[in-house]
């Protein structure tokens, strides 16, 4: 399933990821004969860095299953949109359904793994992703749902706000969109996974990124993992 983004950068040496390159780690999380459902943002860029090799219908709370990566300009049809208004494309023996077909197949726990973006990660898990208060909000969409019912969730997000400000919280400041919910976190500095009963540990680096930058980036306390290893992308 690599598409069109597959040839973007993914990282700057002692930086961190690109968006790319989170979308590219967060491909290998993804198991083979899986559901998944991809979020607005980085995590629709997944589609695009799947292995060949690995069977995967990715679906869209729209109502879309089996969408494939995203087109070349040869290759795009305005009538096929993800939940972000992207143009995708669908793969052999795909289905389109209506909104309350796509909403039953969530709240019915069908779907293996969320991938989302967030604002916010609390140390037990808890995930704000929906509303920044005194800002427009044009609607909750499907969080709250997908994040209720899927068997895993992932978040890709920004370790630190454009001001600096750590983003993985021991609270949440926002409205919250689900509670002690996120497995694993991907961000520009590090590969983290939230503890069953709360914290952060440390997995992966990304390339020339150190402990310590993790570590003053995390408002959090942070376990180091003994197994500690830089990204493979």
């Amino acid at each position: 399933m690599l598409g069109v983004s597959e040839q973007k950068v993914l990282f700057e040496y002692g930086k961190g990821l690109t968006k790319y390159g989170i979308a590219k780690r967060i491909s290998q999380e993804i198991r083979n004969n899986s559901y998944v459902n991809l979020g607005i943002g980085i995590p629709t860029l997944v589609a695009n860095y799947i292995p060949n090799e690995i069977n995967v219908m990715l679906q869209s709370e729209n109502g879309l299953l089996g969408i494939g990566p995203f087109p070349t300009e040869e290759n795009v049809d305005a009538d096929l949109i993800n939940a972000g208004k992207q143009t995708v494309t669908m793969q052999k023996g795909s289905s389109l359904f209506d909104s309350a077909e796509s909403f039953a197949m969530i709240r019915g726990e069908h779907v293996d793994l969320t991938i989302l973006g967030a604002m916010e990660v609390s140390e037990n898990g808890d995930i704000a992703n929906w509303k920044i208060p005194g800002k427009m909000v044009k609607g909750m969409g499907g969080a709250m749902d997908l994040v209720a019912s899927a068997k895993n969730i992932i978040v890709a997000m920004q370790h630190v706000s454009k001001d600096g400000k750590s983003k993985l919280l021991k609270n949440c400041t926002l409205p919250i969109t689900g509670l002690n919910c996120v497995k694993k976190i991907v961000t520009e500095l590090a590969v983290i996974e939230v503890l069953p009963d709360g914290g952060f540990v440390l997995l992966e680096l990304a390339p020339g990124i150190t402990k310590e930058q993790v570590i003053k980036a995390t408002e959090a306390p942070i376990i180091i993992s003994p197994n500690l290893s830089e990204m493979k992308l």
